[in-house]
Protein backbone atom coordinates (compact mmCIF):
# COMPACT_ATOMS: atom_id res chain seq x y z
CA UNK A 1 0.00 0.00 0.00
CA UNK A 2 1.47 3.37 -0.92
CA UNK A 3 2.15 6.13 1.57
CA UNK A 4 -0.32 8.37 -0.25
CA UNK A 5 -3.10 5.82 0.07
CA UNK A 6 -2.24 5.07 3.67
CA UNK A 7 -2.39 8.68 4.87
CA UNK A 8 -6.21 9.06 4.96
CA UNK A 9 -6.52 5.76 6.85
CA UNK A 10 -4.06 7.06 9.47
CA UNK A 11 -6.14 10.21 9.93
CA UNK A 12 -9.44 8.35 10.27
CA UNK A 13 -11.13 8.25 13.70
CA UNK A 14 -14.19 6.05 14.32
CA UNK A 15 -17.41 7.51 15.85
CA UNK A 16 -16.55 5.72 19.11
CA UNK A 17 -12.94 4.79 19.79
CA UNK A 18 -13.96 2.84 22.90
CA UNK A 19 -16.59 0.77 21.03
CA UNK A 20 -14.19 0.09 18.14
CA UNK A 21 -11.50 -1.04 20.58
CA UNK A 22 -14.02 -3.30 22.34
CA UNK A 23 -15.06 -4.93 19.06
CA UNK A 24 -11.49 -5.55 17.91
CA UNK A 25 -10.37 -6.77 21.35
CA UNK A 26 -13.34 -9.14 21.72
CA UNK A 27 -12.58 -10.78 18.38
CA UNK A 28 -8.93 -11.27 19.37
CA UNK A 29 -9.92 -12.52 22.83
CA UNK A 30 -12.25 -15.09 21.24
CA UNK A 31 -9.61 -16.27 18.78
CA UNK A 32 -6.77 -16.55 21.34
CA UNK A 33 -9.15 -18.16 23.85
CA UNK A 34 -9.79 -20.97 21.37
CA UNK A 35 -6.11 -21.92 21.31
CA UNK A 36 -6.38 -23.13 24.96
CA UNK A 37 -10.08 -23.60 25.78
CA UNK A 38 -10.18 -27.11 24.31
CA UNK A 39 -7.06 -28.37 26.14
CA UNK A 40 -8.82 -29.36 29.38
CA UNK A 41 -11.77 -30.82 27.46
CA UNK A 42 -9.76 -33.25 25.31
CA UNK A 43 -10.37 -36.33 27.51
CA UNK A 44 -14.13 -35.62 27.56
CA UNK A 45 -14.24 -34.97 23.79
CA UNK A 46 -12.30 -38.18 23.10
CA UNK A 47 -14.67 -40.19 25.33
CA UNK A 48 -17.84 -38.71 23.80
CA UNK A 49 -16.70 -39.16 20.20
CA UNK A 50 -15.20 -42.63 20.68
CA UNK A 51 -11.62 -41.57 19.93
CA UNK A 52 -8.33 -42.30 21.66
CA UNK A 53 -6.63 -39.67 23.78
CA UNK A 54 -3.84 -39.36 21.18
CA UNK A 55 -6.41 -38.78 18.41
CA UNK A 56 -7.97 -36.02 20.53
CA UNK A 57 -4.79 -33.93 20.15
CA UNK A 58 -5.79 -33.51 16.48
CA UNK A 59 -8.34 -31.01 17.82
CA UNK A 60 -5.36 -28.83 18.84
CA UNK A 61 -2.97 -29.56 15.95
CA UNK A 62 -5.52 -29.13 13.13
CA UNK A 63 -6.35 -25.63 14.44
CA UNK A 64 -2.68 -24.66 14.81
CA UNK A 65 -1.49 -25.94 11.41
CA UNK A 66 -4.27 -24.34 9.38
CA UNK A 67 -3.84 -21.14 11.41
CA UNK A 68 -0.14 -21.10 10.53
CA UNK A 69 -0.84 -21.73 6.83
CA UNK A 70 -3.32 -18.81 6.72
CA UNK A 71 -0.94 -16.32 8.36
CA UNK A 72 1.24 -15.68 5.27
CA UNK A 73 -1.94 -14.98 3.24
CA UNK A 74 -2.98 -12.08 5.49
CA UNK A 75 -0.95 -9.44 3.65
CA UNK A 76 -2.23 -10.46 0.21
CA UNK A 77 -5.87 -10.75 1.37
CA UNK A 78 -5.86 -7.32 3.04
CA UNK A 79 -4.34 -5.66 -0.03
CA UNK A 80 -6.73 -7.40 -2.38
CA UNK A 81 -10.00 -6.97 -0.45
CA UNK A 82 -9.28 -4.38 2.26
CA UNK A 83 -8.40 -4.81 5.94
CA UNK A 84 -11.85 -4.09 7.40
CA UNK A 85 -13.66 -6.39 4.96
CA UNK A 86 -11.26 -9.30 5.60
CA UNK A 87 -11.42 -8.80 9.38
CA UNK A 88 -15.23 -8.78 9.44
CA UNK A 89 -15.46 -11.78 7.09
CA UNK A 90 -12.86 -13.77 9.08
CA UNK A 91 -14.67 -13.04 12.37
CA UNK A 92 -18.05 -14.14 10.98
CA UNK A 93 -16.50 -17.26 9.42
CA UNK A 94 -14.88 -18.02 12.79
CA UNK A 95 -18.35 -17.96 14.36
CA UNK A 96 -19.67 -20.29 11.65
CA UNK A 97 -16.71 -22.67 12.10
CA UNK A 98 -17.34 -22.64 15.87
CA UNK A 99 -20.95 -23.68 15.22
CA UNK A 100 -19.71 -26.58 13.05
CA UNK A 101 -17.25 -27.63 15.80
CA UNK A 102 -20.07 -27.78 18.36
CA UNK A 103 -22.32 -29.78 16.02
CA UNK A 104 -19.61 -32.30 15.05
CA UNK A 105 -20.79 -35.86 15.69
CA UNK A 106 -17.44 -37.57 15.07
CA UNK A 107 -13.77 -36.85 15.65
CA UNK A 108 -13.19 -36.58 11.90
CA UNK A 109 -15.83 -33.86 11.49
CA UNK A 110 -14.56 -31.99 14.56
CA UNK A 111 -10.98 -32.00 13.23
CA UNK A 112 -12.16 -30.65 9.84
CA UNK A 113 -14.24 -27.94 11.55
CA UNK A 114 -11.27 -27.00 13.78
CA UNK A 115 -9.03 -26.80 10.71
CA UNK A 116 -11.52 -24.37 9.11
CA UNK A 117 -11.71 -22.42 12.36
CA UNK A 118 -7.91 -22.16 12.54
CA UNK A 119 -7.64 -21.08 8.90
CA UNK A 120 -10.15 -18.22 9.13
CA UNK A 121 -8.56 -17.18 12.44
CA UNK A 122 -5.21 -16.65 10.67
CA UNK A 123 -5.75 -13.01 9.61
CA UNK A 124 -7.62 -11.95 12.77
CA UNK A 125 -4.74 -11.11 15.11
CA UNK A 126 -2.48 -9.33 12.55
CA UNK A 127 -5.45 -7.27 11.29
CA UNK A 128 -6.57 -6.41 14.84
CA UNK A 129 -3.06 -5.08 15.42
CA UNK A 130 -3.07 -3.10 12.17
CA UNK A 131 -6.57 -1.64 12.64
CA UNK A 132 -5.93 -0.68 16.28
CA UNK A 133 -2.77 1.18 15.32
CA UNK A 134 -4.56 3.01 12.50
CA UNK A 135 -7.51 4.32 14.56
CA UNK A 136 -5.46 5.62 17.50
CA UNK A 137 -3.48 8.89 17.42
CA UNK A 138 0.25 8.27 17.11
CA UNK A 139 0.93 9.29 20.73
CA UNK A 140 -1.59 6.72 22.06
CA UNK A 141 -0.61 3.71 19.92
CA UNK A 142 1.64 2.26 22.63
CA UNK A 143 -1.35 2.18 24.97
CA UNK A 144 -3.48 0.47 22.30
CA UNK A 145 -0.87 -2.24 21.71
CA UNK A 146 -0.39 -2.71 25.47
CA UNK A 147 -4.15 -3.27 25.75
CA UNK A 148 -4.01 -5.82 22.94
CA UNK A 149 -1.08 -7.57 24.62
CA UNK A 150 -3.12 -7.72 27.84
CA UNK A 151 -6.01 -9.36 25.97
CA UNK A 152 -3.69 -12.00 24.53
CA UNK A 153 -2.32 -12.71 28.03
CA UNK A 154 -5.72 -12.92 29.77
CA UNK A 155 -7.38 -15.13 27.12
CA UNK A 156 -5.10 -18.17 27.64
CA UNK A 157 -5.70 -17.91 31.42
CA UNK A 158 -9.46 -17.81 30.96
CA UNK A 159 -9.38 -20.66 28.41
CA UNK A 160 -8.69 -23.65 30.70
CA UNK A 161 -10.97 -22.36 33.50
CA UNK A 162 -13.85 -21.49 31.18
CA UNK A 163 -13.39 -24.68 29.15
CA UNK A 164 -13.36 -26.80 32.31
CA UNK A 165 -16.39 -25.09 33.83
CA UNK A 166 -18.46 -25.39 30.64
CA UNK A 167 -17.46 -29.04 30.10
CA UNK A 168 -18.29 -30.02 33.70
CA UNK A 169 -21.55 -28.06 33.99
CA UNK A 170 -22.97 -28.22 30.45
CA UNK A 171 -21.29 -30.14 27.62
CA UNK A 172 -18.13 -29.73 25.56
CA UNK A 173 -19.87 -28.34 22.40
CA UNK A 174 -20.63 -25.16 24.35
CA UNK A 175 -16.92 -24.28 24.50
CA UNK A 176 -17.38 -23.58 20.77
CA UNK A 177 -20.98 -22.28 20.78
CA UNK A 178 -20.04 -19.35 23.07
CA UNK A 179 -18.01 -17.89 20.19
CA UNK A 180 -21.10 -17.34 18.04
CA UNK A 181 -22.69 -14.31 19.82
CA UNK A 182 -19.23 -12.83 20.54
CA UNK A 183 -18.20 -13.11 16.89
CA UNK A 184 -21.44 -11.64 15.57
CA UNK A 185 -21.26 -8.72 18.03
CA UNK A 186 -17.57 -8.00 17.34
CA UNK A 187 -17.93 -8.12 13.55
CA UNK A 188 -21.06 -5.90 13.63
CA UNK A 189 -19.34 -3.30 15.82
CA UNK A 190 -16.18 -3.19 13.69
CA UNK A 191 -18.16 -3.06 10.43
CA UNK A 192 -20.34 -0.13 11.59
CA UNK A 193 -17.60 1.79 13.39
CA UNK A 194 -15.00 1.46 10.63
CA UNK A 195 -17.39 1.71 7.67
CA UNK A 196 -16.03 5.11 6.63
CA UNK A 197 -12.36 4.16 7.07
CA UNK A 198 -10.42 4.49 3.78
CA UNK A 199 -9.51 0.95 2.76
CA UNK A 200 -7.71 1.03 -0.61
CA UNK A 201 -7.21 -2.24 -2.47
CA UNK A 202 -4.87 -3.39 -5.20
CA UNK A 203 -4.56 -6.43 -7.44
CA UNK A 204 -1.44 -7.81 -5.77
CA UNK A 205 -0.03 -11.03 -7.28
CA UNK A 206 -0.39 -14.19 -5.20
CA UNK A 207 2.23 -16.91 -5.02
CA UNK A 208 0.07 -19.91 -5.93
CA UNK A 209 3.01 -22.34 -6.19
CA UNK A 210 4.23 -21.30 -2.74
CA UNK A 211 0.75 -21.63 -1.25
CA UNK A 212 0.01 -25.07 -2.74
CA UNK A 213 3.42 -26.55 -1.82
CA UNK A 214 3.16 -25.07 1.70
CA UNK A 215 -0.30 -26.58 2.27
CA UNK A 216 0.75 -30.00 0.91
CA UNK A 217 4.14 -30.07 2.66
CA UNK A 218 3.04 -28.88 6.09
CA UNK A 219 -0.32 -30.71 5.93
CA UNK A 220 1.26 -34.09 5.08
CA UNK A 221 3.94 -33.61 7.75
CA UNK A 222 1.34 -32.89 10.42
CA UNK A 223 -0.83 -35.88 9.41
CA UNK A 224 2.33 -38.04 9.50
CA UNK A 225 3.09 -36.88 13.05
CA UNK A 226 -0.51 -37.42 14.18
CA UNK A 227 -0.92 -40.89 12.63
CA UNK A 228 2.63 -42.19 13.06
CA UNK A 229 2.17 -43.91 16.40
CA UNK A 230 -1.12 -45.60 15.42
CA UNK A 231 0.34 -46.76 12.05
CA UNK A 232 3.66 -48.03 13.50
CA UNK A 233 5.57 -45.24 11.78
CA UNK A 234 7.67 -46.20 8.73
CA UNK A 235 6.45 -49.78 8.75
CA UNK A 236 3.26 -48.29 7.27
CA UNK A 237 2.97 -47.55 3.54
CA UNK A 238 0.73 -44.58 4.32
CA UNK A 239 3.37 -42.97 6.57
CA UNK A 240 6.13 -43.55 3.98
CA UNK A 241 4.00 -41.95 1.23
CA UNK A 242 3.15 -38.96 3.47
CA UNK A 243 6.86 -38.51 4.29
CA UNK A 244 7.90 -38.57 0.61
CA UNK A 245 5.15 -36.18 -0.49
CA UNK A 246 5.88 -33.80 2.40
CA UNK A 247 9.64 -33.80 1.71
CA UNK A 248 9.20 -33.13 -2.02
CA UNK A 249 6.61 -30.37 -1.44
CA UNK A 250 8.73 -28.61 1.21
CA UNK A 251 11.90 -28.77 -0.94
CA UNK A 252 9.98 -27.26 -3.90
CA UNK A 253 8.52 -24.64 -1.53
CA UNK A 254 11.97 -23.62 -0.23
CA UNK A 255 13.50 -23.35 -3.72
CA UNK A 256 10.50 -21.45 -5.11
CA UNK A 257 10.28 -18.99 -2.21
CA UNK A 258 13.99 -18.16 -2.48
CA UNK A 259 13.72 -17.42 -6.22
CA UNK A 260 10.19 -16.02 -6.77
CA UNK A 261 9.75 -12.26 -7.26
CA UNK A 262 6.68 -12.12 -4.96
CA UNK A 263 7.19 -14.95 -2.43
CA UNK A 264 4.42 -16.00 -0.06
CA UNK A 265 7.04 -16.27 2.71
CA UNK A 266 10.14 -14.07 2.51
CA UNK A 267 12.86 -16.56 3.50
CA UNK A 268 15.61 -14.09 2.53
CA UNK A 269 15.08 -12.46 5.93
CA UNK A 270 17.16 -15.26 7.46
CA UNK A 271 20.27 -13.55 6.07
CA UNK A 272 20.00 -11.24 9.11
CA UNK A 273 21.85 -12.68 12.12
CA UNK A 274 19.53 -11.49 14.89
CA UNK A 275 16.42 -12.49 12.95
CA UNK A 276 17.88 -15.96 12.38
CA UNK A 277 18.93 -16.48 15.99
CA UNK A 278 15.80 -14.88 17.50
CA UNK A 279 13.40 -16.83 15.29
CA UNK A 280 15.01 -20.20 16.06
CA UNK A 281 14.90 -19.35 19.78
CA UNK A 282 11.24 -18.32 19.46
CA UNK A 283 10.26 -21.54 17.66
CA UNK A 284 11.98 -23.87 20.15
CA UNK A 285 10.86 -21.91 23.23
CA UNK A 286 7.25 -21.64 22.06
CA UNK A 287 7.19 -25.34 21.13
CA UNK A 288 8.33 -26.25 24.65
CA UNK A 289 5.90 -23.75 26.21
CA UNK A 290 3.03 -25.10 24.07
CA UNK A 291 3.91 -28.66 25.15
CA UNK A 292 3.60 -27.67 28.81
CA UNK A 293 0.16 -26.13 28.15
CA UNK A 294 -1.04 -29.31 26.43
CA UNK A 295 0.46 -31.96 28.73
CA UNK A 296 -0.44 -30.47 32.12
CA UNK A 297 -4.28 -30.65 31.85
CA UNK A 298 -4.09 -34.09 30.17
CA UNK A 299 -1.89 -35.42 32.98
CA UNK A 300 -4.05 -33.89 35.72
CA UNK A 301 -7.18 -35.57 34.36
CA UNK A 302 -5.73 -38.85 33.14
CA UNK A 303 -3.38 -39.70 36.00
CA UNK A 304 -4.50 -37.60 38.98
CA UNK A 305 -8.26 -37.90 38.34
CA UNK A 306 -8.99 -34.14 38.20
CA UNK A 307 -12.22 -32.93 36.64
CA UNK A 308 -12.00 -30.47 33.71
CA UNK A 309 -12.70 -27.44 35.90
CA UNK A 310 -10.10 -28.40 38.54
CA UNK A 311 -7.53 -29.08 35.82
CA UNK A 312 -8.29 -25.58 34.50
CA UNK A 313 -7.93 -24.02 37.95
CA UNK A 314 -4.63 -25.83 38.55
CA UNK A 315 -3.08 -24.67 35.25
CA UNK A 316 -4.53 -21.14 35.08
CA UNK A 317 -2.10 -19.43 37.56
CA UNK A 318 0.51 -19.38 34.76
CA UNK A 319 -1.20 -16.24 33.45
CA UNK A 320 -1.54 -14.26 36.67
CA UNK A 321 1.94 -12.70 36.86
CA UNK A 322 2.13 -11.81 33.13
CA UNK A 323 -0.99 -9.63 33.52
CA UNK A 324 0.85 -7.47 36.06
CA UNK A 325 4.39 -7.79 34.68
CA UNK A 326 3.72 -7.34 30.93
CA UNK A 327 3.29 -3.52 31.10
CA UNK A 328 6.46 -3.22 33.24
CA UNK A 329 8.43 -5.43 30.87
CA UNK A 330 7.25 -3.35 27.91
CA UNK A 331 8.31 -0.13 29.68
CA UNK A 332 11.61 -1.06 31.32
CA UNK A 333 13.08 -4.17 29.57
CA UNK A 334 14.74 -2.02 26.90
CA UNK A 335 17.02 -0.52 29.59
CA UNK A 336 18.74 -3.91 30.00
CA UNK A 337 20.48 -6.33 27.66
CA UNK A 338 17.47 -8.18 26.22
CA UNK A 339 19.50 -11.40 26.01
CA UNK A 340 19.80 -11.27 29.80
CA UNK A 341 16.06 -10.60 30.26
CA UNK A 342 15.17 -13.54 28.00
CA UNK A 343 17.74 -15.75 29.76
CA UNK A 344 16.02 -15.10 33.10
CA UNK A 345 12.73 -16.13 31.45
CA UNK A 346 14.16 -19.43 30.20
CA UNK A 347 15.87 -20.17 33.53
CA UNK A 348 12.48 -19.76 35.25
CA UNK A 349 10.84 -22.05 32.67
CA UNK A 350 13.62 -24.62 33.02
CA UNK A 351 13.31 -24.65 36.83
CA UNK A 352 9.56 -25.29 36.62
CA UNK A 353 10.14 -28.12 34.13
CA UNK A 354 12.74 -29.80 36.37
CA UNK A 355 10.39 -29.49 39.38
CA UNK A 356 7.60 -31.15 37.37
CA UNK A 357 10.07 -33.89 36.43
CA UNK A 358 9.99 -34.87 40.13
CA UNK A 359 6.18 -34.91 40.44
CA UNK A 360 4.43 -38.11 41.52
CA UNK A 361 0.84 -39.32 41.63
CA UNK A 362 0.39 -37.86 45.13
CA UNK A 363 1.43 -34.27 44.30
CA UNK A 364 -0.99 -31.76 45.93
CA UNK A 365 -3.03 -29.18 44.03
CA UNK A 366 -1.17 -26.32 45.75
CA UNK A 367 2.20 -27.49 44.42
CA UNK A 368 0.90 -27.88 40.84
CA UNK A 369 -0.72 -24.43 40.92
CA UNK A 370 2.34 -22.89 42.63
CA UNK A 371 4.71 -24.10 39.91
CA UNK A 372 2.32 -22.78 37.24
CA UNK A 373 2.31 -19.41 39.03
CA UNK A 374 6.13 -19.31 39.12
CA UNK A 375 6.33 -20.18 35.41
CA UNK A 376 4.36 -16.98 34.79
CA UNK A 377 7.61 -15.07 35.45
CA UNK A 378 9.13 -16.82 32.44
CA UNK A 379 6.07 -16.15 30.27
CA UNK A 380 6.10 -12.44 31.17
CA UNK A 381 9.80 -12.05 30.33
CA UNK A 382 9.85 -14.29 27.25
CA UNK A 383 7.92 -12.83 24.34
CA UNK A 384 8.79 -9.13 24.24
CA UNK A 385 12.63 -9.51 24.46
CA UNK A 386 12.81 -12.37 21.94
CA UNK A 387 10.51 -10.58 19.46
CA UNK A 388 12.50 -7.36 19.82
CA UNK A 389 15.79 -9.21 19.24
CA UNK A 390 14.56 -10.97 16.10
CA UNK A 391 13.20 -7.73 14.60
CA UNK A 392 16.19 -5.59 15.63
CA UNK A 393 18.33 -5.92 12.50
CA UNK A 394 15.52 -5.69 9.93
CA UNK A 395 14.98 -2.46 8.02
CA UNK A 396 11.62 -0.65 8.07
CA UNK A 397 10.25 -2.40 4.97
CA UNK A 398 11.08 -5.83 6.37
CA UNK A 399 9.50 -5.42 9.82
CA UNK A 400 5.97 -6.55 8.87
CA UNK A 401 7.26 -9.53 6.86
CA UNK A 402 9.64 -10.52 9.65
CA UNK A 403 6.94 -10.37 12.31
CA UNK A 404 4.58 -12.41 10.12
CA UNK A 405 7.23 -15.03 9.26
CA UNK A 406 8.24 -15.44 12.92
CA UNK A 407 4.57 -15.82 13.95
CA UNK A 408 4.02 -18.38 11.16
CA UNK A 409 7.02 -20.52 12.19
CA UNK A 410 6.22 -20.17 15.91
CA UNK A 411 2.67 -21.44 15.31
CA UNK A 412 3.94 -24.38 13.27
CA UNK A 413 6.46 -25.18 16.01
CA UNK A 414 3.67 -25.33 18.59
CA UNK A 415 1.59 -27.62 16.41
CA UNK A 416 4.42 -30.05 15.69
CA UNK A 417 5.41 -30.03 19.37
CA UNK A 418 1.88 -31.07 20.37
CA UNK A 419 2.08 -34.18 18.19
CA UNK A 420 5.66 -35.06 19.10
CA UNK A 421 5.30 -34.69 22.88
CA UNK A 422 2.01 -36.62 22.89
CA UNK A 423 3.67 -39.44 20.93
CA UNK A 424 6.69 -39.46 23.25
CA UNK A 425 4.47 -39.61 26.32
CA UNK A 426 2.45 -42.58 25.08
CA UNK A 427 5.57 -44.31 23.78
CA UNK A 428 7.44 -43.94 27.09
CA UNK A 429 4.33 -45.06 29.00
CA UNK A 430 4.27 -48.31 26.99
CA UNK A 431 8.00 -48.87 27.53
CA UNK A 432 7.77 -48.34 31.30
CA UNK A 433 4.60 -50.44 31.55
CA UNK A 434 6.50 -53.32 29.98
CA UNK A 435 9.46 -52.78 32.31
CA UNK A 436 7.26 -52.65 35.42
CA UNK A 437 5.34 -55.82 34.54
CA UNK A 438 8.20 -58.02 33.28
CA UNK A 439 9.06 -59.17 36.82
CA UNK A 440 5.45 -59.79 37.87
CA UNK A 441 4.44 -63.44 37.76
CA UNK A 442 1.02 -64.91 38.45
CA UNK A 443 2.82 -67.84 40.09
CA UNK A 444 4.51 -65.63 42.67
CA UNK A 445 2.65 -66.00 46.01
CA UNK A 446 3.26 -62.35 46.94
CA UNK A 447 1.81 -61.19 43.60
CA UNK A 448 -1.20 -63.51 43.99
CA UNK A 449 -1.88 -62.24 47.51
CA UNK A 450 -1.61 -58.63 46.35
CA UNK A 451 -4.07 -59.29 43.52
CA UNK A 452 -6.51 -60.89 45.97
CA UNK A 453 -6.13 -57.89 48.30
CA UNK A 454 -6.78 -55.34 45.52
CA UNK A 455 -9.82 -57.27 44.30
CA UNK A 456 -11.15 -58.03 47.78
CA UNK A 457 -11.06 -61.75 46.95
CA UNK A 458 -11.90 -61.36 43.23
CA UNK A 459 -8.76 -62.30 41.26
CA UNK A 460 -9.96 -60.85 37.93
CA UNK A 461 -10.93 -57.55 39.52
CA UNK A 462 -7.67 -57.44 41.49
CA UNK A 463 -5.58 -58.06 38.34
CA UNK A 464 -7.41 -55.25 36.54
CA UNK A 465 -6.78 -52.87 39.46
CA UNK A 466 -3.10 -53.80 39.58
CA UNK A 467 -2.75 -53.17 35.82
CA UNK A 468 -4.54 -49.83 36.28
CA UNK A 469 -2.03 -48.80 38.96
CA UNK A 470 0.96 -49.92 36.88
CA UNK A 471 -0.33 -48.03 33.83
CA UNK A 472 -0.64 -44.79 35.79
CA UNK A 473 2.79 -45.27 37.34
CA UNK A 474 4.27 -45.88 33.87
CA UNK A 475 2.50 -42.77 32.57
CA UNK A 476 3.91 -40.73 35.46
CA UNK A 477 7.48 -41.87 34.72
CA UNK A 478 6.99 -40.95 31.03
CA UNK A 479 5.60 -37.54 32.03
CA UNK A 480 8.63 -36.91 34.26
CA UNK A 481 11.06 -37.83 31.46
CA UNK A 482 9.41 -35.41 29.01
CA UNK A 483 9.61 -32.53 31.48
CA UNK A 484 13.26 -33.34 32.16
CA UNK A 485 13.83 -32.97 28.40
CA UNK A 486 11.81 -29.73 28.26
CA UNK A 487 13.92 -28.28 31.08
CA UNK A 488 17.12 -28.89 29.11
CA UNK A 489 15.48 -27.46 25.95
CA UNK A 490 14.81 -24.16 27.77
CA UNK A 491 18.43 -24.03 28.99
CA UNK A 492 19.84 -24.74 25.50
CA UNK A 493 17.88 -21.77 24.10
CA UNK A 494 19.84 -19.46 26.42
CA UNK A 495 23.12 -20.48 24.78
CA UNK A 496 21.61 -19.92 21.33
CA UNK A 497 20.25 -16.48 22.23
CA UNK A 498 23.67 -15.07 23.11
CA UNK A 499 24.75 -15.44 19.47
CA UNK A 500 22.56 -12.40 18.75
CA UNK A 501 24.44 -9.11 18.50
CA UNK A 502 23.36 -5.84 20.14
CA UNK A 503 22.09 -3.18 19.82
CA UNK A 504 18.50 -4.34 20.18
CA UNK A 505 16.89 -0.90 20.19
CA UNK A 506 13.09 -1.13 20.00
CA UNK A 507 12.62 -0.45 16.32
CA UNK A 508 9.27 0.25 14.71
CA UNK A 509 8.46 -3.44 14.67
CA UNK A 510 9.13 -4.20 18.29
CA UNK A 511 5.84 -2.96 19.54
CA UNK A 512 3.99 -4.33 16.59
CA UNK A 513 5.26 -7.80 17.26
CA UNK A 514 5.01 -7.71 21.00
CA UNK A 515 1.61 -9.12 21.75
CA UNK A 516 1.43 -12.11 19.52
CA UNK A 517 1.23 -15.05 21.89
Amino acid sequence: MSAVAAAPAENFRPPSLALSTLGLSLATFMQVLDTTIANVSLPTIAGNLGASASQATWVITSFAVSNAIALPLTGWLSKRFGEVRIFVTATLMFSLASLLCGLAASMGLLVVARALQGFVAGPMYPLTQSLLVSIYPREKRGMALALLAMVTVVAPIAGPILGGWITDNYSWPWIFFINIPIGIFASTVVRTQLAERPDPTEHAPIDYVGLVTLVIGVGCLQVLLDLGNDDDWFHSTRIVVLAIVSAIALIVFLIWELTDEHPLVDLSLFRHRNFRVGTIALIVAYAAFFSVGLLMPLWLQRDLGYTSIWAGLATAPIGILPVFLAPLVGKYAGRFDLRLVASIAFIAMAITSFVRADFNLEVPFSEVAGIQLFMGIGVALFFMPVLTILLSDLDGREIASGSGLATFLRTLGGSFAASITTFLWYNRTEVHHAQLTEHISAYNPDTYNAVLSYGQGDVQRGAAMMDYMITHQASQIGFNEIFWGLGWAFLLIIGLLWFAKPPFGAGPGAAAGGGGH
